[in-house]
């Protein structure tokens, strides 16, 4: 009896240790990992921000120049922003993001997610909105990179000490697909099939 009783005490201790050994953490290179896992997060959200950006700029420039003033007025439109001023919008707001993850101010000309005013034509639209993207792929490229500091935008949900690079570029891009809903639905009205619609 009393050697069954060594048997079990020994048997659950066993067990004991090794259900211990599962639940301590391994030790591992945290510096390594995280490089890796910053590398596929620049990998991931790079190929997801490209796919935005082609999307984007193809429905962009397939709207005539001379319907970049257009702006619906049949329903619950009053007040939109024109054709042209919800893409000069759209990249205002990225340049301001981008800018807040790479800790950099939020670049002047932006204004209150306006864009410059003195961008007004669609190639000098269509520039701006280049310029944005270019922007927000530096942000990208610095993800995982700790010498760069992430800063609060006013323009952003997330607050100080609770924003992150990744979040502010998670960011960007549901903004993006926001506005190109309604890029879709402006050229439509203007009987342009978008680009990553047609066959």
């Amino acid at each position: 009896m009393q050697k069954t009783k060594w048997i079990t005490v020994l048997v659950l201790w066993s067990a004991a240790g090794s259900l211990w050994a599962q639940a301590v953490p391994q030790v591992v290179d945290t510096k390594n990992a995280a490089s890796l896992d910053a590398q596929k997060e620049r990998r991931a959200f790079g190929s997801l921000l490209n796919l935005a950006e082609k999307e984007i700029i193809s429905a962009v420039d397939a709207m005539p120049a001379d319907k970049f003033g257009f702006a619906p007025t049949d329903g619950e439109f009053k007040g939109v922003r024109t054709f042209g001023q919800m893409v000069k919008h759209f990249s205002a707001t990225n340049h301001i993001l981008a800018a807040a993850a790479l800790g950099e101010e939020p670049p002047a000309e932006a204004g209150d997610e306006l864009g410059p005013e003195s961008v007004r034509t669609k190639a000098e639209i269509l520039a701006y909105l280049k310029g944005s993207f270019v922007h927000l792929d530096k942000a990208v490229e610095a993800i995982g990179q700790t010498n760069i500091p992430v800063n609060a935008s006013p323009i952003s949900p997330l607050k100080h000490g609770e924003v992150t690079r990744l979040a502010l570029i998670t960011e960007t891009l549901l903004h993006a697909y926001d506005h190109y809903g309604q890029l879709v639905e402006y050229l439509r009205m203007n009987g342009v099939v978008p680009p990553a619609s047609r066959p």
